[in-house]
């Protein structure tokens, strides 16, 4: 499949998608979004924070964060989120709005994100790999297998699952055969190169999982060995994934992510298993929001793709011991790094999903779902249980000190409550004791926790602590342009006095604002960002959208504004003759010295008159 971007694009087109798209809808599928007010938040995508202060304004069609000072209009939220190019950006938003395109304005680029040769290398083995399983003798057997595993038809097309033959000169001649870039072939982790440089295929006679990056496209492979009728048992590993390559990172991927997000978006809440069978079982029982590691470790990055799309994490891990074991360490790390809700699901009889839905059905599995969930506390103290001897005093006493410690992270104090109350009760101990103990490892938690001084050391500004330290003429400078958007008299006026914005920043934002209002009859914020053409100034209109103006202006305000802006001007000339008369004074230039005495006092008592 030739994977296509837009080349030159004229204007009218650009501003007919963005007027047809809405950035609430589009970013909404990044993130998660709230309405506060007549604007959206939620968790920026673009850096790690777990206190909302990403905006999305959908009256003027922009987003800003005031974290990290990222914003700008659709387009660019699509450059910056799929590290695209402006002309892919707009591409991918029509696509996204189903916006159509005209067939001419579409090109193929080599080299671009979307056409990658590797992206393209992997859709061609995808299909290859499928057919393979489908409709060829050698993919019988491991297609009766999938079936005997409870997968139809429908979902084996669903996941596009494939099937490697047995030999491994198939994948580099069909790619040749199709005009592929044979250049890419050694570092697209499709192959295995030997010593002469010929290659060989990495995947054979493996099940194939095709592993999707978030928007939909093929990056990446596990292969399941597979064993044929009457086949000696091999040695080879279970399970054989992708070599990480400039389109895959491991660490950044879950797999079924893009199938996932409609559903996570709309239950809000976001299921984790352990294996891609898990994910694919749990599928076809009607849980659609499921996701897999790839490994059992889960990472940074992808904790931050899960907090950008649901409140709620439900661990749904195998039920044997590793299962468990990894049950614990996600726990453990998302309530230290993560804002998530978190809950587990346990299944009995050391069952993973997979197979507890084969056995018990795939209703049971729902039931379940819906009504055994365990909070991490609970979990915890079920799991703490199992590794000391409880029959033991001394193990006992240690156990209940874990307990404890594990209850200084419940925040809730009817949960504690709840918790210390069962303890007392299975354990045979005084409630007040329970109390009191808990009350001594909150003040040794607090110890630990607190803050160390460095001297030195300082921490980085955001944008919200540089907006307030802005001085009350650049305050005033950008409420006064802010008006001349949505008042035209404000601009009318200003001009009539020959106004000038005393910080050349904003004297250059205010010249091309009256340029671009002259040839547009009315305001469009999102237009009037892809005029400007610094990021400078991109950034500070964003600001100035983003901050929380009133709508409405009056004579006074403008009167005051001016005055402001006037008396500032004159500040800036008096400073500016003070720095020319130390000079002048410098070089024992009395004659100067005295003009510029004298130009002083005149602007100095100019300024005292401003009206």
């Amino acid at each position: 499949m030739e994977v296509i971007f837009l080349a030159k694009i004229p204007s009218t087109v650009v501003d007919s998608i963005r007027e047809q798209a809405n950035i609430v809808e589009i970013i909404g599928q990044y993130v998660q979004l709230k309405k506060a007010g007549k604007n959206y938040l939620g968790l920026c995508p673009f850096h790690n924070e777990k206190t909302p202060s990403f905006s999305v304004a959908e009256d003027k069609q922009i987003f800003h964060c005031f974290g990290c000072g990222k914003g700008g209009n659709v387009f660019r939220f699509i450059e910056e989120i799929d590290h695209l190019s402006f002309a892919e950006a707009v591409l991918k938003v029509a696509d996204l709005e189903q916006i159509p395109i005209d067939h001419a304005l579409r090109v193929s680029q080599p080299g671009t994100v979307e056409s990658s040769p590797l992206l393209v290398l992997h859709d061609k083995a995808m299909q290859f790999y499928h057919h393979i399983l489908v409709n060829t003798e050698v993919g019988q057997q491991p297609l009766d297998y999938l079936h005997q595993r409870g997968l139809t038809d429908e979902l084996i097309q669903e996941f596009q699952i494939g099937f490697a033959p047995p030999q491994r000169t198939f994948l580099e001649r069909i790619f040749r055969n199709e005009s592929l870039a044979p250049d890419a072939f050694p570092n697209s982790g499709l192959f295995v190169e030997k010593d002469d440089h010929s290659l060989i295929d990495r995947f054979y006679q493996r099940i194939m999982f095709p592993i999707r990056n978030p928007q939909g496209k093929t990056i990446a492979f596990s292969g399941r060995w597979f064993e044929f009728e009457n086949e000696e048992i091999s040695d080879q590993p279970k399970y054989l994934n992708s070599p990480e390559t400039s389109i895959f990172n491991k660490r950044d991927v879950l797999f079924n992510l893009d199938k996932a997000k409609a559903t996570i978006r709309k239950e809000n809440t976001i299921v984790l298993f352990e294996g891609f069978m898990d994910v694919i079982a749990a599928w076809q029982a009607g849980v659609t929001n499921g996701v897999a590691s790839m490994g059992t470790s889960l990472t940074e990055q992808q904790i931050r793709q899960m907090e950008q799309l649901a409140a709620q994490l439900i661990f749904c891990y195998d039920g044997d011991q590793a299962g468990q074991n990894a049950t614990m360490r996600g726990v453990q790390l998302l309530r230290e790094h993560s804002r998530l809700k978190l809950t587990t699901l346990l299944l009995p009889e050391k069952l993973d999903p997979d197979e507890y839905i084969r056995k018990y059905g795939g209703d049971s599995f729902v039931q379940a779902m819906k009504h055994q969930q365990l909070t991490p506390f609970l979990f915890t103290m079920d799991y703490l249980a199992t590794q000391f001897h409880l029959e033991n005093e001394q193990e006992k006493l240690s156990y209940l000190e874990q307990l404890l410690k594990e209850l200084t992270y419940v925040d809730s104090i009817l949960e504690q409550d709840g918790y210390l109350t069962k303890i007392a009760n299975q354990f045979d101990i005084q409630r007040a004791t329970l109390v009191q103990q808990l009350q001594v490892v909150k003040r040794e938690s607090r110890k630990k926790m607190a803050p160390q001084s460095h001297t030195g050391a300082q921490s980085v500004p955001s944008q919200r602590s540089i907006q307030q330290r802005k001085t009350q003429l650049q305050k005033a400078e950008e409420l006064l342009l802010f008006r001349m958007t949505n008042d035209s008299l404000y601009r009318t006026k200003f001009k009539q006095q020959d106004g000038v914005f005393p910080e050349d920043h904003y004297q250059e934002l205010f010249v091309l604002l009256d340029t671009y209002l002259d040839v547009n009859e009315t305001f469009d914020f999102a237009k009037f960002l892809d005029f400007l053409q610094k990021d400078s100034l991109k950034t500070l209109m964003i600001a100035i959208g983003s901050a929380n103006l009133s709508e409405e202006g009056s004579e006074q305000e403008f009167h005051d504004l001016m005055r402001q802006l006037k008396m500032a001007a004159y500040q800036q000339q008096i400073n500016q003759k003070q720095q020319e008369l130390r000079h002048a004074s410098n070089v024992s230039d009395a004659q100067l010295q005295v003009t510029l005495a004298m130009e002083i006092i005149d602007l100095t008592r100019r300024l005292k008159n401003v009206d």
